[in-house]
């Protein structure tokens, strides 16, 4: 069996995985606002946005939760 990122994904297939104590992955063309609805740039294909909400980047994730303890439930 193939692991879920190896999986054939179609272009307009939007998919959000929690990483074990870690950020959710967003891949796909999803279109992402701030709080003011501001669409917020993407470089990449494939985020890591933070859950831990210790990131100096937000909302993208920058490594700050394998420092601060955040321990998520899924």
């Amino acid at each position: 069996m193939r692991a879920h990122d190896e999986m054939p994904r179609h272009d307009d297939e939007v998919t959000l995985a929690a990483c074990p104590d870690g950020p959710l992955l967003l891949r796909g063309p999803v279109r992402i606002v701030d709080d003011r609805g501001q669409d917020v740039p993407r470089h990449r294909a494939t985020v890591a946005l933070c859950r831990c909400g210790g990131t100096a980047i937000p909302p993208w994730c920058d490594g700050t939760h394998k420092v601060n303890g955040y321990r998520s439930e899924t």
